[in-house]
């Protein structure tokens, strides 16, 4: 093939005859396959002989509609089409050819006693690449089909170079899509986790704090307390180290959740049960301050969700109502089917329980209720929601909720007193 381009390379004329070598390569790449259509018998072996002498495998159509059929079959490299046909002529073929997504591609040269430029330009318009003119010279025609072959065989590589080039390109995007999606991620993860750390330095501030104060307030006075008073010292000391020991549940709960993928496995749950279990942790708690806790859920009442987080959000959500509950107080925890239409829940009231955790006490202010989820809010002490672990607490039921399809949102009562509601999946609501 390269010995067939020097010629055009040169501008020298092809010589009268062209040894059988100069198409060795392209017969030792592979066979090539040439469909001859003609009407000529006489046309029709003389180029089937010559043409597989030549190295080619041939196949032979005595019209245009066999040829048609025959593309139907098989694929062939080039097709020599013969003008002047009965039937459907060259012309007509070639419309077709180019027509069928199949063979659009498969190069025409026309054979013709035709010389006017009229039917030439014809010919180049409907597709076809070249044109040989009868009587027509046997190495002429193979010169034109080797080139014609090695042009399309050219033209194949540089498709299958750009199609690759393309799919490179397009797992290059998709790869940067990838990792511009992670470095948002990762930003979004970097943000949350300085907006959390803010809220935990907070939480353990007031903690150790009020440590301090009451360790330096028993060192000083401790000949002149009284034990009732070194009791409370100490019951307080007590309750800010359960405090932090839950801070630290939180924590690690929530690093659970935003870095290693917490284990989410939501199944059927008794909510009175799982309520009552909680109860029983700060019965103690509740009593010291003459707190009535209580719940008023009914039996068989049924949520789909997962049991540890379940779990945990109702033991952070009791916790912070027993400690901000005014004493001789109440708490209590209900359920009841979600509002429909409600645009907290986006679902109908067949679908979810809304659980509802009362407090009395200071009710919180608008702006707190707008912000009391938020990372980035720095609560007022004096706001009811403040200090004591109750920050990142607060966020974790947020995302514990969430994970479990629920919303979660804070009310406060006109009479004084704070509502924390949530919904969590009935059941039946996901199989």
């Amino acid at each position: 093939m390269n010995a067939l381009f020097d010629f055009l390379e040169d501008g020298s004329n092809f010589p009268e005859t062209v040894p059988t070598h100069k198409w060795e390569r392209i017969k030792e790449d592979k066979k090539a396959s040439v469909l001859i259509v003609d009407d000529n018998p006489t046309n029709l072996d003389i180029l089937v002989d010559y043409l597989e002498d030549s190295g080619f495998k041939t196949f032979a159509a005595p019209g245009g509609e066999r040829a048609l059929q025959q593309l139907k079959h098989i694929v062939p490299d080039i097709i020599l089409l013969d003008i002047m046909m009965p039937g459907i002529n060259g012309f007509e073929t070639c419309r077709q050819i180019k027509r069928s997504e199949a063979t659009k591609d498969i190069p025409v040269i026309f054979m013709t006693a035709l010389s006017e430029t009229f039917d030439k330009v014809k010919g180049f318009y409907l597709g076809a690449v070249d044109y040989i003119t009868k009587p027509f010279r046997q190495e002429e025609v193979l010169a034109r089909i080797t080139i014609q072959i090695a042009i399309r065989r050219r033209q194949k590589e540089l498709s299958q170079l750009n199609e690759g080039l393309f799919q490179s390109n397009k797992k290059v995007i998709e790869s940067n899509t990838r990792l511009s999606k992670l470095n948002i991620r990762l930003s979004q993860a970097n943000t949350a986790k300085d907006k959390m750390l803010s809220v935990i330095a907070h939480d353990m501030k007031h903690i150790f704090s009020y440590l301090t104060d009451s360790s330096e307030m028993l060192m000083a006075s401790a000949a002149e307390l009284n034990n009732s008073k070194i009791e409370d010292i100490v019951t307080s000391v007590c309750d800010t180290v359960r405090d932090a020991h839950k801070l630290m549940e939180n924590l690690v709960t929530w690093s659970d959740f935003e870095i290693r993928d917490m284990e989410f496995e939501p199944r059927a749950i008794d909510l009175r049960k799982a309520v009552s279990d909680c109860i029983f942790l700060f019965t103690e708690d509740a009593k010291q301050k003459g707190i009535n806790l209580s719940h008023h859920i009914e039996t068989d009442t049924i949520i789909h969700a997962d049991l540890n987080m379940t779990d945990m959000i109702f033991r952070n959500l009791i916790s912070n109502a027993v400690r901000f509950c005014d004493r001789g107080g109440e708490v209590k925890i209900s359920a009841l089917p979600s509002v429909p239409n409600d645009e907290r829940t986006e679902r109908t009231e067949e679908e979810f329980w809304e659980i509802s955790v009362f407090n009395t006490g200071i009710s919180i202010s608008e702006e707190i209720i707008q912000n009391v989820f938020q990372t980035d809010e720095n609560y007022k002490e004096d706001s009811g929601i403040s200090g004591k672990g109750t920050g990142i607490s607060l966020i974790l039921c947020k995302e514990l909720v969430k994970k479990n399809k629920g919303k979660i949102w804070v009310e406060h009562e006109a009479g004084g007193g704070t509502i924390f509601r949530f919904t969590l999946p009935k059941n039946h609501a996901i199989p």
